[in-house]
């Protein structure tokens, strides 16, 4: 697994992870599904193995989604669950997991938005109840990570405010 240093997985916790990401790409016809963290954490990846630095990638999409919420709540919303990046030949579909970790879906043609959108409600659901069967055996919630964004979502308000 690749994974960021605050996470600790079980192996139970790993296994199924796995098992829901590999499921739903193939059921979508996705290429590659990750999960970040709401700190710019590389959690896991599922499938084909990306072509750029993940460890980037992960930072971009942690702020991507960060500076989305601030939009949303610019026009009223509280947040938006999930965005959508189409391009010619690639796109990628986020989606908010939990209040913990994005999960990051990218595709091609083999598949379409609606096919995405439609397996990854399921899926977004299935990776929360683990995670939060992770968070409370181990105990912990999300609070640091949480405190760290709130203060980045601070700072971000004080630009834009």
């Amino acid at each position: 697994m690749t994974g960021a240093a605050s996470w600790s997985f079980s192996e139970e916790h790993y296994k199924q992870i796995q098992q829901h990401l590999l499921s739903f790409l193939r059921d979508s016809n996705a290429r590659c599904a990750l999960l970040v963290d709401r700190t710019g954490q590389l959690v896991t990846t599922a499938g084909e193995t990306p072509q750029f630095d993940p460890t980037a990638f992960a930072s971009l999409t942690a702020a991507d989604f960060s500076a989305n919420d601030q939009l949303a709540r610019m026009i009223g919303e509280d947040e938006f669950a999930s965005l959508v990046h189409q391009g010619e030949r690639e796109s990628m579909f986020l989606a908010d997991v939990g209040k913990r970790v994005i999960l990051v879906v990218l595709f091609d043609q083999r598949a379409t938005l609606g096919l995405v959108k439609l397996k990854a409600r399921s899926v977004v659901e299935q990776l929360a109840k683990v995670l939060e069967d992770m968070f409370n055996r181990v105990g912990s919630g999300p609070a640091p990570e949480q405190r760290l964004l709130e203060g980045a979502e601070d700072e971000i308000d004080r630009l834009f405010g």
